[in-house]
């Protein structure tokens, strides 16, 4: 089923105890639109660049399977750009920069090839703009998942908290979800945040795994132990990608569905962390994308 990604498209400087980038692809909508592709064979984009965003970047989305025609290109103006240190530990940051240049006012058109999107996956933006796309789809697609930030918490509630109330899924980490419910359990903030309109609510908790709530249903899936961890700035896109992929490609929005779905992006996300930047993510085979879901089949597997 056809699936249209919307998000940022970016340049990432990176630093982290393995070492350190000059300006590399990234944002939102890069790892989750290349990573959705494996499973979908094709993803939509919608996003904006400046005009030093380099065409081979560009190329290299559509090499794989990224559709463009949704990518606007802004020739006088300038990318969005973040740069971050790591610390020691992989599980917090300091942002050094960030310049919004052209999302700061972003305008996201739809494409008409992509109104027959019946997924669709909202990257973290400003939660105004994520609620245009929504609105400026001819039906409403079959799911509608969202990811978000603490930033926008912070600066946007009022807006955000009218975004999520229009979604099928939301995906945020476990400070993000405390926050936004003003609950330190985590059950209770899951329930909290489902009766803003959410069916579905996935809390990312990064090395320690990924809960799915729904109803009275809880699912967890571990993180995969990992000898080395290079750069863990893409991972959540990335396992946005997988999840919304994995749906796409079956069209099945069951629990069950998801679960499984939850389970590749998994997977694909602890590929994302092993390089910096898409590195890793490109020109994955088949079998090595089914021989990382296994091992995570295997690590959560017993027989009592």
């Amino acid at each position: 089923m056809s699936l249209l990604v919307v998000g940022s498209v970016a340049f990432d400087a990176i630093e982290t105890p393995f070492g350190k980038t000059d300006k590399i692809i990234g944002g939102a909508a890069t790892f989750i639109s290349i990573c959705s592709a494996y499973f979908t064979g094709r993803s939509n984009l919608v996003a904006v660049v400046g005009g030093d965003f380099p065409k081979d970047d560009i190329k290299l989305m559509e090499k794989h399977g990224v559709n463009t025609e949704g990518l606007q290109i802004k020739e006088d103006e300038k990318s969005f750009f973040w740069s971050g240190k790591y610390h020691n530990d992989m599980n917090s940051r300091d942002t050094l920069v960030t310049e919004l240049n052209v999302l700061e006012n972003f305008d996201p058109v739809v494409p008409e090839s992509y109104q027959d999107c019946e997924y669709l996956m909202l990257g973290n933006l400003a939660p105004q703009v994520q609620r245009l796309v929504i609105e400026r789809m001819n039906k409403r697609p079959k799911l509608v998942v969202m990811d978000t930030m603490n930033f926008w918490m912070d600066i946007a509630m009022e807006e955000l908290v009218k975004t999520i109330a229009m979604v099928d899924v939301l995906t945020i980490n476990d400070e993000e979800a405390r926050q936004l419910s003003g609950e330190y359990s985590l059950v209770k903030a899951a329930a909290k945040i489902r009766e803003m309109g959410p069916k579905y609510l996935i809390i990312k908790k990064g090395e320690h795994g990924a809960l799915l709530f729904h109803e009275e249903e809880v699912f967890f899936c571990p993180a995969l132990p990992l000898e080395e961890v290079f750069d863990p700035t893409g991972a959540g896109d990335t396992f946005a990608g997988g999840f919304i992929g994995y749906l796409a490609k079956h069209d099945d929005v069951s629990f069950e569905s998801m679960k499984r779905a939850v389970v590749y992006g998994s997977a694909m996300a602890s590929f994302c962390v092993e390089r910096f930047g898409t590195e890793r993510l490109i020109d994955l085979s088949d079998s090595e994308i089914s021989e990382r879901v296994q091992r995570f089949v295997n690590l959560a597997t017993f027989t009592i």
